[in-house]
């Protein structure tokens, strides 16, 4: 049995889930220590009665300030680490963080009724309150305001970051009674430990990721005062573990070039979601990752092969390079992550080679600038582009007025930041909205040749699962309306498709995406067999010849 790269891949796929389960496991199940074990590190937290605590919260302008630098924003004294708190507070802004500076947020962690500073122990915390971000664009009502009322509100949008501030701040606790040995401590909390003699103190935690980009609000020299919420919840020990490691795989990212803004859908899944929707996404999103590699494998082979555009849409192969085109400049002009930009561009990229391999296009080089000629067409593909064409038509009456409709409203009633925006975005909705209607023709051709026997089958069953992967994802993640409604509407198309490969038989005369039929390939290996036999029978001959002579 011939091994495939499919089925490698499948293979280290399943591999790959299976020690990511493993590792996750992992990291919620701690090593215990034996009860009457020297050892062991027993938590402080674990004392009889259950000890209450102190919190502080300090701002300042430097990570590492004086006992006079500091200005008391909160303190809540004798409070239960397990119980949930949440507080307002305005916080002043001085004037060098309003002059594009930043803040710092200083936490303490004392005994109740001593001092943070002086006291028999403290844990101690510290992390930004303010972060460079560069502001959105100002959208404006591109027929309704004069010329002066636009360049006033875009000229605050320029590309260079400015101060941002971070409403949320979230101080966490580790309440779990774990009692670790000495020997087993993992490397990720480290960090966080304090020994006070056979004990460790709790476990404070500045939870970062908590916060994101979209809610930041920018700074300016009016902004003296900022709201800000501090909210403490206690922290399970897989959690905290959790949210450690994710914050230097960020670090990574960021490290590599990657913003802020590229990793908050990242964070919000883990912040956002509970532990059961974050194991279904990881589970989607890796067998999304499978699907889209097998999909775009076969999609690669069969199109490198195919020499002929019997029974394909041509029309339907020039609206997917044009849309997956619109989405991707959409997505630029969005300032998208890179994690979904790059993805797209090279989609589109492969998306232009169908269309050139559609029409046949061959790129002659005569001196320094290359000529291009189109192939010619068969009566078959004739035949093809006339049905292509009749489907067209009809859709046209409808997909034209629906999209002019759909621009004009934007345009009135919906602010833009440019006019080149305005245009993306009317071509992106046209897309999204109407972009099923240029699935039909291919629907039609199939009617009218009363066959699918031309369709890459096996790279459409790798789209079509991750098609119902994208259903689950339009619950899960957060995304444009628009687009959750197209994961729909790419399942009533493929359920038509599949009704017509139930309905139309296989024709074995009739020739597939390679221009071969099942006839003509059993015909040949007949003649290929039979051909072998006779060579074989001429030189058994031959051989006796020579034994006669």
């Amino acid at each position: 049995m011939a091994v495939s790269l499919t089925h490698v891949i499948s293979l280290v796929f399943a591999a790959y889930i299976c020690h990511s389960l493993w590792s996750l496991y992992s990291l919620f199940q701690p090593v215990q220590c034996e009860p009457h074990s020297r050892s062991c590190l027993r938590p402080y937290l674990s004392r009889l009665p259950p000890p209450k605590l102190q919190l502080w919260v300090y701002s300042s302008l430097s990570q590492k300030p004086r006992f006079k630098d500091l200005t008391p924003l909160w303190n809540i004294s004798d409070f239960e680490p397990s119980v949930e708190l949440k507080a307002e507070v305005n916080v002043s802004i001085p004037m060098k963080t309003r002059n594009n500076g930043t803040l710092y947020v200083h936490i303490y962690l004392a005994p109740p009724g001593e001092d943070p500073f002086y006291g028999s122990w403290k844990k101690y915390q510290n992390g930004p309150l303010t972060s460079f971000a560069i502001p959105q664009a100002v959208a404006f009502q591109l027929v309704s305001e004069s010329k002066e009322e636009q360049k006033d509100d875009v000229k605050g949008s320029e590309d260079l970051p400015i101060s941002h501030w971070r409403p949320l701040l979230t101080i966490s606790i580790m309440t779990d009674a774990i009692a670790f040995d000495r020997s087993h401590i993992p490397s990720d909390l480290y960090q966080f430990l304090q020994v006070d003699g056979d004990e460790y103190l709790p476990i404070l935690y500045l939870d970062e990721m908590s916060y994101r980009t979209k809610d930041l609000m920018p700074l300016n020299k009016t902004s003296r005062k900022m709201p800000l919420t501090i909210s403490y919840a206690p922290i399970s020990y897989g959690k905290l573990r959790l949210f450690a490691n994710m914050k230097e795989s960020l670090e990574t990212l960021h490290s590599l070039g990657f913003s802020e803004k590229d990793s908050d859908e990242v964070k919000g899944l883990f912040t956002d979601t509970s532990l059961f929707f974050l194991l279904l996404t990881f589970l989607v999103a890796a067998f999304h990752l499978l699907f889209d590699f097998l999909a775009f494998k076969n999609d690669i082979s069969y199109w490198r092969k195919r020499d002929t555009m019997v029974g394909l849409s041509t029309k339907t192969v020039v609206w997917r390079c044009v849309s997956t085109g619109v989405i991707f400049l959409y997505l630029m002009d969005e300032q998208t992550s890179l994690l979904v930009l790059i993805p797209a561009g090279i989609g589109s990229v492969i998306e232009v080679w169908k269309v050139l391999k559609a029409f046949k296009v061959k790129v002659i080089w005569s001196g320094r600038f290359p000529s291009f000629v189109l192939g010619g067409s068969d009566d078959q593909e004739k035949k093809t582009r006339e049905i292509d064409s009749e489907a067209m038509r009809y859709l046209m009456y409808v997909l034209y007025p629906l999209c002019g409709f759909g621009a004009i409203y934007s345009l009135v009633y919906t602010p833009h930041k440019s006019w080149y925006s305005w245009c993306i975005k009317s071509l992106v909705n046209g897309v999204y909205a109407f972009g099923f209607i240029f699935m039909l023709p291919q629907l039609f051709i199939n009617y009218k040749l009363k066959s699918v026997a031309h369709l890459p089958w096996r790279a459409f069953m790798y789209k079509a699962f991750n098609t119902f992967i994208d259903d689950i994802f339009a619950f899960i993640i957060t995304m444009p309306t628009a687009h959750r409604l197209a994961c729909f509407r790419d399942d009533v198309v493929f359920v038509i498709y599949l009704y017509q490969r139930w309905l139309y038989p296989v024709d074995k005369s009739r020739a597939n995406e390679y221009g071969q039929s099942f006839e003509d390939t059993d015909k040949k290996k007949k003649n290929e067999d039979k051909k072998k036999k006779n060579e074989d029978n001429e030189k058994k001959d031959d051989g006796n010849r020579k034994k006669n002579e």
